[in-house]
């Protein structure tokens, strides 16, 4: 692994453990040339994943692109780290489950939407506003009422 600080291609694992839900394997890293250290993830991949855009343009699946648009729903909400990276996870096995190698954008911002309806209730209308391109306020109370069990009020 590369040192991010000097470029050193010999870097020295200091430790390893296992994340809290056993999806990755967190490393401690040092460089011996500069004494940087950093922490590096490593994750298991199924298969390599193309997300099919509504255009039809292809491009390779990315877990830290799914992982900044759920953030970003998220901002400033009291949601726990551990339970967005268990979500992210969660979504990127069951796409991985599916047996296709190529995933329509649609499922993907399903699965998101699913996810964030069970995580936080503000993030799921902010995500839906813009994955769902709302025109008008209406479709703001459409999907408000559907947290509460009364759409169409």
């Amino acid at each position: 692994m590369r040192c991010p600080f000097c470029g050193n291609a010999e870097t020295q694992v200091k430790d390893s453990r296992a994340t809290e839900d056993n999806s990755a394997i967190r490393r401690r890293r040092a460089c011996p040339d500069c004494g940087g250290r950093f922490t590096t993830f490593e994750r298991i991949q199924l298969r390599e994943l193309m997300v099919v855009k509504k255009s039809g343009r292809r491009a390779p699946f990315d877990r830290d692109k799914l992982m900044r648009s759920v953030q970003i729903a998220l901002r400033k909400r009291p949601v726990d780290g551990e339970r967005v990276e268990r979500m992210v996870s969660g979504i990127v096995r069951q796409l991985e489950s599916l047996g296709e190698n190529e995933i329509r954008s649609e499922q993907i911002g399903g699965l998101v939407m699913e996810g964030l309806k069970n995580l936080d209730d503000v993030a799921y209308v902010r995500f839906a506003s813009v994955y769902k391109n709302f025109r008008d306020p209406k479709e703001f109370g459409e999907i408000i009422g559907s947290l509460s069990g009364d759409e169409g009020k």
